[in-house]
C-alpha cells in the first residue's frame, strides 16, 4: 500500500546564530533545551540533538521540539498562511 503524509501545520523558528536568540528559543522550548558552545541542545524522542545556526527548530504535533536543517525544511514545509505569524 502507499500512504501520503497528512498536511499538518507546525510552528517553527529559524535560529539566526546569535546567543540572545538561542536563549529565546530555549525559553520557547522549555526544560528540554539548553545553549552551550554555539549550539542549542534539544532533548528529543530520539535523544539529544544539536541545532546549528540557521537550523529551524520545529514544534511537532505532540508538542515535541527538534532541529531541522534549512534545506530539508525548505523541501518539506511551506508557509501555511503568508499573512499571519504563527
Amino acid at each position: 500500500m502507499k500512504y501520503r503524509k497528512r498536511p499538518v501545520v507546525i510552528e517553527a523558528h529559524q535560529w539566526d546564530g546569535y546567543a540572545a536568540h538561542a536563549l529565546e528559543l530555549c525559553a520557547w522550548i522549555g526544560d528540554a533545551a539548553s545553549y552551550a558552545a554555539g549550539h542549542i541542545y534539544i532533548k528529543t524522542l530520539e535523544g539529544t540533538m544539536a541545532a546549528d545556526p540557521l537550523d529551524f527548530i520545529i514544534r511537532g504535533v505532540q508538542g515535541e521540539h527538534y532541529p531541522c536543517k534549512p534545506d530539508i525544511f525548505d523541501a518539506s514545509y511551506e508557509i501555511a498562511d503568508p499573512g499571519a505569524n504563527v
